[in-house]
């Protein structure tokens, strides 16, 4: 099973479409999913502030500012294949 690792902070309105989008379409796929709050985390800040919202699928970086769901759907497949 895919791992999806949603990096993201609050009041980024950015962050909470593509959240959505990541929720909704695991009601439709079989991931795991793992939602990070960059806030206040030095390291994570640093690493992902100008990003955000940041989808990594398996540990790799997928998308960055938005999502596109049939990407995300081709993306988790791929993943679910290579596991």
């Amino acid at each position: 099973m895919p791992d999806v690792v949603v990096y993201h902070a609050e009041g980024c309105h950015l962050c909470e479409r593509a959240l959505a989008q990541v929720r909704e379409l695991r009601q439709e796929l079989d991931f795991a999913l793992t939602e990070i709050d960059i806030s206040g985390d030095d390291a994570l800040e640093a690493a992902y502030r100008e990003w955000i919202p940041v989808v990594e699928i398996d540990g790799r970086r997928r998308f960055t500012y938005w999502i596109d769901p049939n990407a995300l759907r081709r993306a988790v497949a791929q993943a679910a294949v290579e596991s």
